[in-house]
Formats: structure tokens, C-alpha cells, sequence
């Protein structure tokens, strides 16, 4: 079964590179500046309840700070549970919205890529494909993701972090990071 895992990855990948490829880049030099950020998109793996809190929570924050946040969360499962936490500004798939390859059909996540976000936090530290088909394809000004050699071209900001941390670990590198780019402004 894995043999045909890879297979699938690998497919996955190169149709990822084509698409990326069609896409126009039109990179400009921006100065970031978290205090001019309107909007904000977060992805995350939502399978776990606890890295749902930690997202809860920072999504609370960036409110606090004037922030309009829209978050997609990715149950790498069949089903999303019932008792799913549902507000306006969240949305959720599973495995069962994807097609062969992995890549996300719903309306909505096609949606979230064509929003125009000022900033798009990528806290996929299970590098999960679905989740970095939307990042790559994210119209985001700017992207923050988790370092690798083969997204360079997708993410603005890569955070170094090893399979052993935990995403609240992730998240503390994201805002030490974002202040360090205010602060060099």
C-alpha cells in the first residue's frame, strides 16, 4: 500500500510544479508590517482537539488585534466529526473531499485560495498535501510556512522545525519571526 502512497505523492507533486508554473508570479519586494495586515488565512491539521484549541486561541488573538481571520482546518480522516467547533470564519474538510491525487474540491477551499489575504500562515507541520496544494495556489501577499527544500517557491517566510515538535512549539517560531520583520521595517 505505501508503494502505491508514494506513487500517488509523487503524480500529486508534479501536477502541483505544472500548476504553480501556469501561475503567473508577480513577486514584488513588500515591506511587512503585521500592523497594516487586514486580513489573515490560516490552514491546519484539525484531527487533533488540542492543536483546534491552540488555533482557537490564536485566531482570538489576532482579533484582538483588528485582524479578519478565515481559517481552514484538514480532518485527516473520512469523516469531520460532529461536534466540530463551526464558526463564520472557519471551514473544514477531510479526506473525503479530495480527489485521486489529494487535491482539495470543495467550493469553499477554492474560494479561500482566490482570497487576497494580506498574510497566510501555513501550521501544516504534518506536511500534509492538501494543505500545501492550498498554500501554493493562495493568492496570499504573504505566505509563512515550515521550511523545505521543495517549497521555496511557495512560501515568502520558511520556519525551520523538525518532525518532533509540537505545532504550539510552530506557532511561537511564526510570532517570534513576525516581529523580528516588523522590527527590521
Amino acid at each position: 500500500m505505501s508503494v502505491l502512497i508514494n506513487i500517488k505523492n509523487i503524480i500529486a507533486n508534479f501536477y502541483l510544479k505544472l500548476e504553480l508554473k501556469d501561475i503567473v508570479k508577480e513577486k514584488k519586494f513588500n515591506k511587512f508590517d503585521f500592523n497594516n495586515i487586514e486580513n489573515v488565512g490560516i490552514l491546519f491539521d484539525a484531527t487533533r482537539s488540542e492543536d483546534m484549541e491552540l488555533v482557537k486561541q490564536y485566531v482570538a488573538y489576532l482579533k484582538e488585534h483588528r485582524k479578519k481571520v478565515k481559517v481552514i482546518g484538514f480532518f485527516n480522516t473520512k469523516e469531520i466529526p460532529l461536534l466540530t467547533y463551526s464558526k463564520l470564519e472557519y471551514d473544514f474538510f477531510s479526506v473525503k473531499e479530495l480527489n485521486w491525487f489529494g487535491k482539495p474540491t470543495s467550493v469553499y477551499i477554492k474560494n479561500f485560495m482566490d482570497d487576497k489575504f494580506d498574510l497566510l500562515i501555513d501550521l501544516n507541520i504534518a506536511d500534509h498535501f492538501p494543505l500545501r496544494y492550498i498554500s501554493a495556489l493562495s493568492k496570499a501577499s504573504f505566505k509563512v510556512g515550515k521550511f523545505s527544500n521543495t517549497d521555496t517557491e511557495i512560501y515568502d517566510l520558511m520556519i525551520e522545525t523538525d518532525n518532533t515538535r509540537t505545532l504550539k512549539y510552530f506557532m511561537k517560531q511564526v510570532d517570534i519571526y513576525i516581529t523580528m520583520l516588523n522590527k527590521n521595517e
